[in-house]
């Protein structure tokens, strides 16, 4: 029996080839993610363990939870220089420092730091050939990497942002690292004489952020970390500079595990659709060795060797699959490294291609479980086949859809009740949980569904007897029509559905805009400048005041507040009647005035959440004052779309903010005055600020939701993998049936039906199933969409929102995916030998 198989399965190597090649793409993408994922990992470890090569041990403030940590002074430094064992201290500065390009725009990175610190020459940084340390308060040296990218040359000038606006300095060098790199991992670096340093980069004069330490001739690193940390005592952290390199590798390497998630998250998707590829290969297979198989049990074969036989094929189509996919991941996930260590000139230098143990084992388990498991049912039925059935043309009969019917019908509904309980208590694993089951039983629904609308499809297509034929033929095996276009469905569905949730979200931003913000220009800044919002000073709001056209502007300094042991949000607002007529803030209780410098103000929300009312005390720590300051109450706005979960703080309490700031600002123009001029008129009171941008509302909303489309298209691409799959399936499921119609197809060409009709009539087939797995994939993706714009409701996805044209052009896209899969499949109909065919067997 094991000989028969074998031989089978190498009589038919194009089966083999196409029924192996899901399972190749899917263990291709698990065993990618795991490879690439550990080089990254193995490549940051070895960044940090080089960027703090030079350092024995490190000494920083402590910092406590909702407080700036108090800088370091020289005292510190020198109680360091006292301990035995040391044999340098040199204090160090550093900050954010974002440098302007040529073009006037503030330089960008793919995430990696933009930062300036104080030149001291005893760091790991060389100045090259040329240039020459900063000496005076307007001169810098700058990172090679900022230099190339920029193209800054020494003796040029050089735009930076710091906690002050726009100063320009004179470029005096470029520094690189050990071995010439230009940087340790793409980031933009500058550094300052050491007073301009501490001024503009901590906003005090004569503080450090840390200490680096050298230890002498014979204490180790452990031992000089120890004396320290006891001479300092507990009000500064020390760490040794392998532990600082640890901890910084093991950060980045915990955010690569979520990374690494996400693409497992796909990986399985993309499985699962192999799993309803598989599962139609051997059923086709199965019904294809109908004859075959009946003969061998005619012959003696048991049932158990009858379903050994089909489990063996799955065997060994899963183990040549594993090991194609885990060679395909491996180069998969080298070239991805690659890429990413690319990616905004970042100029990571990557540690070895490895392939780690999980990677294998995930490979082979991964491709022969699954494989073997979308095989069983198939092997039942074979088991199933009477001798007497090898006597039969016709062996396996249409099935009642009733059980499969009504299974799918109660496998669904406990999906979608597992996603209802999972969106009311916020559960991921609920919600994927019920997502996955929610896709099985549509997919064991499809049957049932897949006559009447593939014979509804298909009337668009059949106006010629070829199309007529390939409607039927698509409408004749349901089961089969069923879990190809179900392959198709699970991909499509799951963008529609995140495309309904992003329509809506934009929907209900553009609601927002155009009813409650009632401002005509907003002033914001376009990003983070590493970890804290872009701002501008309070000085230019005033002239923003006093600008020929404006009504009034308000602005707020934004920062962390701790109540207790919560991380709350707070802003400090410098005009609250203002803010109240330009949000339609309405009040629940208390008068919406200007605040006391001891006073707060709620949304009905938060104050509900709290129980606080007007008149409660609450005590809150500023980031930068010394102890908890208590408040009062004095109003709570009413339920309201803007400023959801803030706590709107006095003017006063900004300078105990991180940054006194403004970070947001609106203004409301005067009736009658043109808004177009009003933003020309205030523009140029930010120049020194490239990072803050003037919108008026439909520019606000514009760039608020162009995040949208960002995520939409990295959803789209990593699903592509699913849907490549679903269209392997179309062509899997055309090329099979054609071999299972062999003698049909012969006949029709016999009795006068050309090539190009049998190709027609083979393209109408696949489209019509492409079509109908899209429709499928459609409703599917909009029921989830929908609801889950329900269950976000309370998170201010008000509005629901149909992205009816990217619908249209995915219906396009599956008639053009099956005109595509159908290549193949029709030119091998088509070039069959017309007598060989009628005689197949």
């Amino acid at each position: 029996m094991f000989k028969a198989t074998i031989k089978s399965l190498l009589s038919r190597k194009l089966r083999l080839v196409l029924s192996a090649l899901a399972v190749v793409l899917g263990v291709m993408f698990v065993s990618g993610s795991f490879v690439l994922t550990d080089t990254l990992q193995r490549s940051f470890t070895d960044l940090f363990s080089s960027a703090f090569a030079n350092v024995d041990v490190s000494v920083s403030p402590k910092a406590e939870k909702g407080k700036e940590p108090e800088p370091l002074t020289p005292q510190a430094i020198d109680d360091v220089k006292a301990v035995p064992g040391v044999a340098s201290a040199v204090g160090d500065v550093q900050g954010s420092a974002r440098p302007i390009g040529k073009n006037n725009k503030v330089m960008t990175t793919g995430g990696a730091p933009r930062f300036g610190f104080n030149w001291t020459g005893t760091g790991q940084e060389k100045i090259r050939d040329g240039g020459r340390a900063p000496a005076a308060d307007d001169e810098v040296v700058v990172g090679a990497y900022l230099a190339s990218s920029g193209g800054f040359e020494v003796g040029d000038d050089i735009a930076l942002l710091t906690l002050e606006p726009k100063k320009t300095f004179k470029i005096t060098g470029v520094f690189e690292y050990a071995g010439g790199r230009e940087s340790l991992g793409g980031e933009l670096a500058v550094a300052f004489t050491q007073p301009v340093a501490q001024k503009l980069l901590l906003g005090q004069e004569n503080v450090f952020s840390g200490i680096t330490v050298t230890a002498a001739n014979g204490t180790s690193d452990d031992a000089l970390r120890d004396a320290v940390a006891a001479k300092l005592g507990a009000n500064y952290d020390v760490k040794t500079g392998a532990t600082l390199a640890k901890e910084q590798a093991d950060q980045i390497n915990e955010g690569l595990k979520f990374f690494n998630y996400v693409l497992l998250g796909f990986a399985g998707i993309a499985l699962f659709v192999g799993i309803f590829i598989i599962l139609n290969t051997f059923s086709i297979i199965v019904a294809q060795r109908t004859r075959e198989l009946a003969l061998l049990r005619s012959m003696g074969a048991s049932r158990g060797q009858v379903i050994g036989s089909v489990v063996m094929e799955a065997f060994v189509i899963g183990l040549i699959a594993s090991i194609v996919g885990l060679g395909a991941g491996v180069g998969v996930g080298a070239l991805l490294a690659k890429i990413f260590s690319s990616l905004g000139g970042s100029s990571l230098q990557l540690a070895g291609i490895g392939v780690p143990m999980s990677a294998v084992i995930s490979s082979f388990a991964v491709g022969i479980v699954v494989t073997m498991i979308a095989a069983v049912t198939p092997a039942l039925r074979a088991s199933r086949i009477a001798p007497v059935a090898a006597m039969r043309e016709a062996a396996t009969p249409d099935r009642p859809l009733t059980k499969i019917t009504i299974t799918g019908a109660l496998v669904a509904a406990a999906g979608g009740t597992a996603l209802g309980f999972g969106f009311q208590q916020a559960s991921l694993p609920l919600i994927f949980g019920g997502i996955l089951v929610a896709f099985v039983g549509v997919a064991l629904l499809t049957p049932v569904l897949s006559k009447p609308m593939v014979s509804l499809i298909g009337r668009l297509l059949s106006w010629s007897m070829p199309g007529l034929l390939g409607r039927r033929n698509s409408a004749r095996n349901p089961r089969r029509t069923a879990i190809t276009a179900a392959a198709l469905m699970v991909g499509i569905s799951l963008i529609t559905g995140v495309s309904v949730v992003l329509t809506s979200a934009t929907k209900s931003i553009e609601k927002l805009a155009s009813g409650q913000l009632q401002t005509d220009l907003i002033i914001s800044g376009e990003g983070q400048m590493e970890g804290r919002p872009a701002t501008f000073g309070p000085d230019v709001l005033t002239k923003i005041e006093k600008t020929d056209g404006v009504e009034s502007a308000v602005g707020w300094s934004s920062d962390g507040v701790l109540q207790g042991e919560d991380q709350m949000f707070g802003i400090a607002v410098t005009n609250m009647p203002a803010l109240k007529t330009m949000f339609a803030l309405k009040p629940e209780s208390g008068d919406l005035v200007q605040l006391k410098d001891d006073q707060i103000g709620l949304p009905e929300d938060l104050a509900t959440d709290k129980g606080w009312n007007v008149g409660t005390q609450v005590s809150l720590q500023l980031a930068k004052a010394s102890a908890p300051k208590t408040f009062t109450v004095a109003f709570v706005w009413a339920k309201s779309q803007v400023l959801q979960g803030a706590i709107v703080l006095p003017p006063s309490a900004s300078k105990e903010f991180r940054s006194d700031g403004i970070g947001q600002a609106f203004v409301q123009v005067k009736p009658g005055t043109n808004v177009a001029d009003v933003q020309k008129r205030v523009e140029p009171l930010l120049a020194d600020n490239p990072e803050i941008t003037v919108q008026d509302r439909s520019g606000f909303v514009k760039q608020t939701t162009s995040q949208f489309d960002t995520v939409l298209l990295m959803i789209q691409i990593l699903l592509a993998l699913a849907i490549l799959i679903a269209v392997l399936g179309v062509i899997n499921t055309l090329a099979l049936s054609v071999i299972e119609r062999t003698r049909e197809l012969g006949l029709l060409r016999a009795i006068g039906m050309r090539r190009a009709q049998v190709m027609r009539m083979i393209t109408v087939e696949s489209v019509v199933i492409s079509v109908f797995g899209a429709v499928l994939g459609l409703a599917v993706g909009l029921a989830l969409g929908v609801a889950t714009v329900q269950a976000l409701k309370d998170q201010g996805i008000s509005e629901l929102g149909f992205p009816w044209m990217t619908m249209v052009q995915y219906l396009v896209v599956a008639a053009f995916v099956g005109v595509i899969a159908a290549i193949l499949p029709a030119i091998r109909a088509a070039r069959l030998n017309v007598l060989d065919a009628i005689a197949y067997e």
